[in-house]
């Protein structure tokens, strides 16, 4: 049986999944920060790179998806823990031989297990609170991978620089492990897993109420939250991917000054999350609607970020250039946790974890395009400095896009009235 309400249980899960999140971040960007050190030892082209990274995204949508579905059968405590778990065994191909093939599977094997991650972790964090108080504990999930990528650019560039690229693998395989380990002994599911009680300004189903799944996936809410997490995954993938390489490369700075950069961005998208997670409740306590306070916001934000994208190549003074590499690779971040947000205001319980995996699965497409589409760009281009130029544009373009129509298109009150009035008396079980 799931504990009684207890802030001090719901606050110490919050804190487990912030360490999950750490971890989750500093698995994806350690093969970035040991980009330039690997590709020299095994004499691999900026298109092999690119390859390896977006190898880690081909099994993370559908792993993302299939483990939605069954989020409703599996507890969270044994989901989190099996996904920790993999982890550690994925950071293994790397240590016993070094090669190509080996990255590979690596990182085929951790992007299925990280698939689910994000939703199910939020998923999970979503059982001990109720939706009027969920805005700062999503803040700090999603913070957790900010904070992730802060703590990992400098701890795993020191292991890196002082005891080789393949120390920083067996670090994070022992950490997976010691997580699981303390997870499986506090991790418990909540209260509200079954219960659900609706925003106030909000009309959403009934906990007990099943709607067809095309019918809450074609909502312009979910449709929304879909695309602004699609922009702003697209500049995340290339954050890990190509970003140490970049400053490394083109910028001229050493290792560690580009694990710093790294961290300041990471930073200040942390200092974002918490900010905008505050500035929620207080405008929703003012009686702004999801609408403009969470939909909008969400979608402005990754325009924004687009537009610095486009903007920073072009500049030459260092001090704007890394301001706007700043904006256009932390702003992202805000969108992530909102994008979830939102989509739980229409879904009913009962079916939140399968759509948020489905959610998850298209919104993080872009990391198996970005990073090997990069690659190749870089390529074929006359200068490498022309090729990041290109899929710098390119990343800007998809990002504004995206996010001009995540404002256009969320609106939960809206969506969840429209689907609580469809079900009426007529309500029935689930259709795919």
């Amino acid at each position: 049986m799931p504990p009684a309400p207890d802030r001090r249980r719901a606050w110490l899960v919050t804190a487990m999944i912030v360490a999950f999140m750490v971890v989750n971040f500093a698995d994806k960007s350690v093969l970035g920060l040991a980009a330039v050190p690997i590709m020299d030892e095994l004499h691999i082209s900026n298109s092999a790179y690119g390859l390896i990274s977006s190898s880690f995204f081909l099994l993370f949508s559908l792993s993302g998806l299939i483990v939605g579905f069954f989020s409703s059968r599996i507890t969270s405590r044994t989901l989190l823990f099996a996904m920790a778990m993999l982890w550690a065994v994925a950071q293994l191909p790397v240590l016993v031989v070094a090669t190509v093939p080996t990255l590979v599977a690596g990182r085929l094997l951790l992007g299925a297990a990280e698939g689910p991650a994000a939703s199910m972790s939020m998923h999970a964090l979503y059982k001990w609170f109720p939706p009027e108080r969920r805005g700062l504990p999503s803040a700090l999930q999603i913070g957790g991978a900010a904070l992730g990528t802060l703590i990992a650019a400098p701890v795993l560039t020191w292991l890196i620089t002082g005891f080789g690229w393949r120390s920083a693998f067996a670090a994070l395989a022992v950490t997976s492990v010691v997580w699981s380990v303390i997870w499986w002994r506090v991790g418990h599911d909540g209260p509200y897993d079954d219960t659900r009680r609706p925003l106030p300004e909000t009309a959403a189903p009934p906990t007990a109420v099943r709607l067809p799944y095309r019918r809450l996936l074609l909502t312009g809410t979910v449709l929304g939250s879909v695309s602004s997490a699609f922009g702003a995954s697209w500049a995340l993938s290339l954050s890990h991917a190509w970003l140490p390489a970049y400053l490394r490369t083109q910028l001229g700075m050493t290792a560690e000054s580009a694990a710093t950069t790294i961290s300041a961005v990471s930073g200040f998208s942390l200092v974002l999350l918490l900010t905008v997670s505050r500035l929620i409740d207080a405008l929703k306590a003012r009686g702004l609607t999801s609408r403009w306070s969470s939909g909008a916001l969400q979608g402005t934000a990754v325009c924004v970020a687009g537009t610095a994208m486009a903007s920073f190549p072009f500049v030459d003074a260092p001090g704007p250039r890394l301001l706007l590499i700043g904006v256009a690779f932390g702003c992202t971040a805000v969108a992530i946790p909102l994008h979830y947000m939102t989509t739980a205001e229409v879904v009913p319980t009962a079916q939140r974890g399968a759509v948020f995996g489905i959610v998850a699965a298209t919104g993080t497409l872009p990391g198996l395009i970005a990073p090997s589409l990069t690659g190749h760009l870089i390529d074929a281009s006359a200068t490498q400095a022309a090729g990041y130029r290109a899929a710098f544009l390119v990343t800007a373009v998809v990002m504004v896009v995206a996010g001009a129509f995540a404002v256009a298109a969320i609106r939960p009150e809206h969506d969840a009235r429209r689907l609580a009035s469809a079900t009426g008396p007529r309500a029935k079980h689930a259709e795919v």
